[in-house]
């Protein structure tokens, strides 16, 4: 099962700092937490999603114990 952890702007929008989700993989991942927060899912494609520490496209497998990061866009120098 994987562990997601929302920064942010994402924690606001999801409602919750972590969560662990069931979904196999990544693009599923991504779709369940569109229909599941809406607001999370109109800032979604602008986050960098980050899948044991390194970016991943959604094809990649969530199996295991796997930590996922939702990181919106930062700004600041």
């Amino acid at each position: 099962m994987a562990r997601v952890r929302y920064f942010a702007a994402a924690e606001e929008a999801a409602g919750r700092e972590e969560e662990a989700r069931s979904e196999a993989t990544l693009g599923e991942l991504r779709a369940a937490l569109t229909n599941d927060y809406p607001e999370l899912g109109r800032i979604l494609p602008r986050c960098a999603v980050l899948v044991g520490g390194s970016r991943a496209g959604d094809e990649v497998s969530l199996s295991g114990d796997v930590l996922v990061d939702v990181l919106p866009p930062f700004a600041g120098g």
